[in-house]
């Protein structure tokens, strides 16, 4: 073939091929070459977003700007001064009065009362424990503790203050004769989980001389370990440890029903699946050892989580007596064992809510009162103390209920540092 020919023929071949090369020069451009076929090409990946910790409130929240406005919500730094607390806008029922059983006592939580009316209260956020006590009238306040981690547990019995800790249960002999000069304390037990995600504890002594401890799920929603999502039971000492329940995600309340014996508890559902669903749940234990409550497969008796659902059907665990609200954070409740209030309380539960917070329209912030039927369960959620939600915002948080020596209820809000007392006087 002629020189000039071949000249022409590789000039063509060039033109033909130069495109395609310029194309794949200028592919992380993501733009191709004028006149060429190629599609662009994709950008590189970015890089994966870390994975949120399961262990995080903020688990499973979904997108969208709504969601993400909603947050766990921190209280005022200091207790609120007794003058500022929202007494003015609390309601209770026709015949009772709310008043103030003593303030200045900050993150106020979990309450026992000793044999000699000192009342002692725990906290979570805080490192102390405190005994209230009234003097010609007056409450006094005392830090007995100081230097724990999550003491929000507090169980008395026989003269011995029990204190629970993260991982820790303490026991204070002969506390309330030593409440200047606290007596060093005894360990009862270290071998708990150490998981701040619902690891405070609320403790009490049953009618078994056994010491009831919680180990809640280790996050919002997963597969619990052996060890997390239930009730223990131990001797005074700290031995025999036994798991009388599971499948409970984060129970911070219970008690025993005095006509049946058997133990009684709140349990908080899991958070971001909905606005209205599950609710929290109150639950009967009726055989230690043999009963699960669902958790996570389960919620509220008849909802199959979305993620550990398969497989499995809520006819497998025990269902919750009563619901007490979707996200109302359903805390510490007590059975109305007094002779101070009607008739018609004998024996109903007392529950405190202490509010949603992943919610767009606020629930709880109050006291409720649970009614049960012969069958032991729930005929009838009604309203007891409210007020603490104001145009969905709250100006306290109710924690804990005791049904006081003399018949009183009294109730801790965390928010505002304050221990309220209701009676009835008609």
């Amino acid at each position: 073939m002629p020189a000039r020919h071949l000249c022409l023929r590789g000039l063509l071949l060039i033109g033909v091929l130069m495109p395609w090369q310029a194309g794949a020069q200028q592919a992380p451009s993501g733009t191709p070459t004028p006149g060429s076929a190629e599609a662009p090409a994709p950008k590189p990946a970015a890089a994966p977003a870390p994975a949120q910790d399961r262990g995080s409130a903020l688990y499973g929240r979904p997108e969208g700007a709504d969601a993400a406005k909603l947050a766990p919500i921190a209280g005022p730094p200091l207790p609120t001064a007794a003058a500022r607390l929202p007494l003015d806008k609390l309601s209770v029922p026709q015949g009772f009065k709310v008043e103030l059983f003593a303030s200045g006592v900050a993150n106020a939580r979990s309450m026992a009362q000793g044999e000699k009316g000192t009342l002692f209260v725990g906290t979570r956020s805080l490192d102390r424990v405190y005994a209230v006590r009234q003097v010609d009238g007056k409450p006094v306040v005392k830090v007995i503790a100081s230097g724990l981690h999550r003491p929000n547990g507090v169980a008395f019995h026989k003269g011995a203050l029990y204190v629970a800790e993260l991982s820790k249960v303490w026991r204070f002999d002969d506390i309330e004769n030593n409440l200047d000069t606290p007596p060093k304390p005894v360990l009862v037990t270290d071998d708990l989980p150490k998981d701040e995600a619902h690891g405070w504890k609320f403790i009490a002594v049953g009618p078994d001389e056994k010491l009831y401890v919680p180990v809640g799920a280790p996050g919002n929603i997963l597969m619990p370990p052996e060890t997390h999502a239930q009730i223990r039971r131990m001797d005074l000492d700290g031995k025999n440890v036994e798991v009388v329940a599971r499948g409970v995600r984060n129970t911070v309340g219970f008690d025993w029903n005095p006509d049946t014996k058997q133990l009684t508890f709140t349990d908080n559902g899991r958070d971001w699946l909905s606005e209205d669903i599950p609710n929290d749940e109150l639950n009967v234990l009726a055989q230690p050892g043999k009963q699960h409550f669902g958790y996570p497969f389960c919620h509220q008796g008849d909802f199959t989580d979305p993620e550990y659902g398969w497989g499995h059907s809520c006819s497998e665990f025990t269902a919750p007596v009563g619901l007490l609200g979707p996200h109302s954070a359903a805390l510490g409740m007590r059975f109305y064992t007094g002779s101070q209030f009607p008739a018609g309380y004998r024996n109903a539960v007392l529950i405190a809510r202490h509010g949603s917070w992943n919610r767009t329209r606020k629930v709880g912030g109050d006291v409720v009162v649970a009614k049960l039927g012969p069958d032991g369960k729930v005929t009838s959620l009604e309203p007891f103390l409210t007020g603490f939600l104001q145009d969905n915002r709250y100006v306290g948080r109710p924690v804990d209920v005791l049904v006081a020596q003399d018949g009183a209820l009294l109730v801790s809000d965390d928010y505002n540092g304050a221990i309220y007392r209701v009676s009835y006087a008609p």
